[in-house]
This record gives structure tokens, C-alpha cells and sequence, in this order.
């Protein structure tokens, strides 16, 4: 199973409704073993992460009013993606091209005063 990442508008209604994903498939935000070895990890907590470390338990919602902490969050990531990923190489690209990812629908969810889901 993929770990998937959306942007998310509520409607009229309040309900949510997820905008369409990107035509490059960047829509990616990890294997579901990430939940837990990635996101939610030791490395990623002791960093100061609190909403991707969510992904150990259940899906991830990011609320429109949050989503300036998180991509705070996500740069912070960013610029540890070293440490996240226990090293360099390839898994430090891989980490950077899922937060990079990740990243992407946050802009687009504050560009339209939505939210992120990651599931």
C-alpha cells in the first residue's frame, strides 16, 4: 500500500471535498511502512515533528488554520532529511522527494484555504 497526500477544501456545507490531484503523480507521500519507520519515527519526533507522527496511528488531517505549522514542519524535515533517513543517498532523496511532495499540497492547500490529508 502508498501513503497518498491531497489537498482538501470544505464546501458551502462543510463538508470535504479533495481537489484534484497533480497530472505528475506527486501525489505520493510514502510506502505505508513509512507511517510508522519514517513519519512517525523516534528521528522524526526527537526533531520536534508533531503532525506527520500522526501517520503511526491513522490518517493525517491538517486543518486550514494549521497549515502554516505544518510546513514550518516540513521544511524543518527538510532540512534534517539526513537524520530522518539515517543517512544520505538514496534514502535521503527519497525523503526529500516525499516531503517535497508533501510540501506541494500544503502550499496549494494555503494557497486556497484548504487543508492537507495524508492517508
Amino acid at each position: 500500500m502508498t501513503l497518498l497526500v491531497h489537498t482538501f477544501v470544505y464546501d458551502e456545507h462543510g463538508r470535504s471535498r479533495l481537489l484534484d490531484d497533480p497530472e505528475d503523480g506527486s501525489d505520493m507521500a510514502g510506502t505505508e511502512v513509512c507511517r510508522t519507520t519514517l513519519w512517525g519515527s523516534d528521528a522524526a519526533r526527537a526533531l520536534g515533528a508533531r503532525f506527520l507522527p500522526e501517520l503511526a496511528t491513522g490518517d493525517l488531517q491538517v486543518e486550514p488554520e494549521d497549515v502554516d505549522d505544518f510546513l514550518a514542519e516540513c521544511e524543518l524535515l527538510h532540512q534534517n532529511a539526513a537524520t530522518l533517513a539515517g543517512g544520505g543517498g538514496d534514502r535521503r532523496d527519497y525523503v526529500v522527494a516525499r516531503l517535497a511532495n508533501i510540501t506541494r499540497a500544503a502550499l496549494r492547500a494555503r494557497a486556497v484555504g484548504g487543508g492537507v490529508l495524508v492517508w
